[in-house]
């Protein structure tokens, strides 16, 4: 079921009508975690029995751990819950790339071997809610916290349906908390819930599918070596899309957990206008950066053990990062890029990261820009079906030959740089700044036109929008 839906929209005003009856707190969460599972269920019925599994196996075995003293019992728990929730996820969404390289090797070492075809369907949001369970795991392995007193409680904490198939990935001591006691929207927050949803829903419908993905398509989706002007706009196109996609997508989650009285952390603070590659992952995908932080690169040492051992604590953390996304090397390149960029960030830091130039304005857009540019080299791996296709973009990207093939026109060309420049534009201006301050400071009249205006481009744009790009992961 997709926000951008009718179906959605029907689907939530019943949800949000039953949550402000008169009913028992109980009964009120009771609801929410079957109209969750319906929510799920909308995309495969079958693949509800996974939700099942990772919630009863990691609700009785965190208890165990939690009251378990001797340690060596509570690691074999740990491993336990982590086996079924990675190997669930390892068999739905990387057998076929393993079974793909095990032929690859096969075939290298002059062995013929064909095996019977992977049909597995990838399960939505599968990536989202595993590490969702296995945050709550750690947690109670860690003493970070205990484990909660409830099943209806954790049962909703691991399908809450705003966010259950492309995140934010909340944190258990986040939501869990907030399901003890009774929770309705406030006029205030129904308010903010649903300016949100708009927002979100402006940017994937009418920002993302309306004006950029038409570019982005038409340019990855060429055969032959393109011209540069038509391999950067593709490129920007494509940042711009994905970014709109998926910040959409956040803002609309946010929005719909803000109007049922319950909140969600941001998982998007103006990107593109990062200065250096830490500030732009402290601003993109928050949630899952800050699992992998404290997840994977904190336990694997951090920046505790020496510069090398960082180094290696960074590449390791990002090239996971990058396979987390999909089930192809290009992803792994694209986390690799990003490794490596934050390895020189800390590099050259350590050396020249002392001087009064840096905090100069012009410096500092400079910076922003080179940060934007390399940001854009690591798109074309995430969006490349192939490296065929990525080294053909780069190529034409960085050499500037001119005689490539020119896909885009006029229209294409313009919707892209003034979409892209409003977008750049946006993300500097609000880069120290909240939006909840921002629109505060505006007149009701205002804020009542920019609403209605979005709303009426959300309809007319909607007979055009697709699935967001993040549920394939």
């Amino acid at each position: 079921m997709l926000f951008n839906s009718l179906t959605f929209v029907v689907f939530f005003v019943l949800v949000l009508a039953l949550h402000n009856a008169p009913l028992a707190w109980t009964t009120k969460k009771t609801n929410l975690l079957i109209a969750s599972y319906l929510f799920y269920a909308a995309w495969n019925p079958p693949f509800v029995i996974l939700l099942w599994i990772s919630t009863v196996v990691d609700w009785h075995v965190a208890k165990k751990m939690h009251i378990e003293q001797v340690q060596s019992r509570r690691r074999m728990l740990l491993a336990a819950t982590i086996a079924v929730n990675l190997g669930l996820l390892g068999y739905f969404k990387y057998g076929g790339f393993l079974l793909e390289n095990f032929v690859t090797l096969t075939t290298m070492a002059g062995i013929d071997y064909t095996p019977p075809e992977w049909s597995i369907i990838l399960p939505v949001g599968i990536s989202f809610y595993t590490f969702q369970t296995m945050a709550y795991s750690l947690d109670v392995y860690l003493r970070r916290a205990e484990p909660s007193k409830s099943f209806l409680d954790f049962a909703l904490f691991v399908t809450f349906f705003p966010q259950l198939v492309a995140g934010p990935i909340v944190r258990p001591t986040h939501l869990i908390p907030q399901f003890a006691e009774p929770k309705v929207a406030t006029p205030r927050q129904l308010y903010w819930g649903l300016g949100l949803m708009t927002i979100g829903l402006f940017q994937k419908i009418v920002v993302a599918d309306g004006l950029l993905a038409p570019v982005a398509d038409e340019v990855f989706s060429a055969t032959e070596m393109l011209h540069p002007l038509d391999a950067w706009l593709g490129t920007l196109a494509f940042s711009g899309q994905i970014f709109s996609d998926f910040a959409g997508y956040s803002t609309t989650a946010i929005g719909v957990a803000l109007t049922l009285g319950f909140s969600l952390p941001d998982n998007f603070r103006f990107p593109y206008a990062a200065i250096g590659f830490s500030d732009f992952w402290r601003r993109w995908h928050i949630s899952l950066s800050s699992w992998l932080r404290d997840y994977l690169y904190f336990p694997l040492g951090g920046n505790r053990k020496g510069n090398l051992r960082t180094y290696a604590n960074l590449m390791t953390t990002m090239l996971l990062g990058g396979l987390w996304h999909g089930a192809s090397w290009t992803f792994v390149v694209w986390g690799g890029l990003h490794g490596l960029y934050l390895a020189a960030e800390r590099w050259l830091q350590a050396r020249f990261g002392d001087r009064d130039i840096w905090n100069k304005l012009l410096v500092r857009v400079l910076l922003a820009l080179i940060t934007y540019f390399l940001v854009n080299i690591t798109w074309v791996f995430f969006r490349a079906a192939d490296f065929a296709m990525a080294w053909r973009m780069i190529i034409t990207m960085l050499t500037f030959v001119t005689d490539g093939e020119k896909v885009l026109t006029t229209v294409f060309i313009l919707q892209t740089v003034i979409t892209i420049g409003i977008m750049l534009a946006v993300h500097w201006r609000m880069r120290n700044r909240q939006l909840a301050e921002v629109i505060g400071r505006l007149p009701v009249w205002l804020i009542g036109l920019v609403w209605g205006v979005m709303l009426t481009l959300i309809v007319i744009t909607q007979g055009g929008s697709d699935a967001f790009i993040y549920f394939q992961f």
